[in-house]
């Protein structure tokens, strides 16, 4: 996928920022992140805290995408807002790993393990604050 099929499919549309709900996101998302830091990991927490972070990863992505004047309906247009719209390929295919994570956990049943999950919310952590950061949210 590509972001002019991400247009043209209605997934993502052009839209005006919107102030208030950049805030709103980006507080959710503080307290998705906090959460997963009151969390310790074992066996029972370890893929929650995954779907945690990445929740809170992605309503930064919607917060940034909002403030550039978009509103993306698919996980997968994110990966093409950050590869095509603002020339972040690293980050895209950080992202997009991510995503194939969550998506097996949510949709196929994956089990992290403890370490595993320890990994990946770094992961997440590192990738939301370089865009909170990179794109002053």
């Amino acid at each position: 996928m590509d972001w002019k099929e991400c247009i043209d499919s209605g997934m993502a549309k052009s839209i005006t920022p919107d102030k208030d709900m950049i805030l709103s996101l980006l507080s959710s998302a503080d307290k998705r992140i906090r959460s997963v830091d009151l969390l310790k990991t074992d066996n029972i927490t370890a893929n929650s805290k995954l779907s945690l972070a990445y929740d809170a990863l992605r309503e930064v992505l919607e917060a940034l995408a909002i403030k550039q004047g978009y509103k993306i309906y698919n996980h997968e247009c994110y990966t093409c807002f950050l590869r095509e719209l603002l020339g972040t390929r690293l980050e895209a295919e950080e992202f997009d790993s991510l995503r194939r994570t969550r998506n097996k956990i949510n949709y196929y049943g994956k089990e992290l393990s403890i370490n595993e999950s320890d990994e990946l919310v770094k992961k997440i952590k590192s990738l939301r604050n370089a865009i909170i950061r990179n794109y002053k949210l």
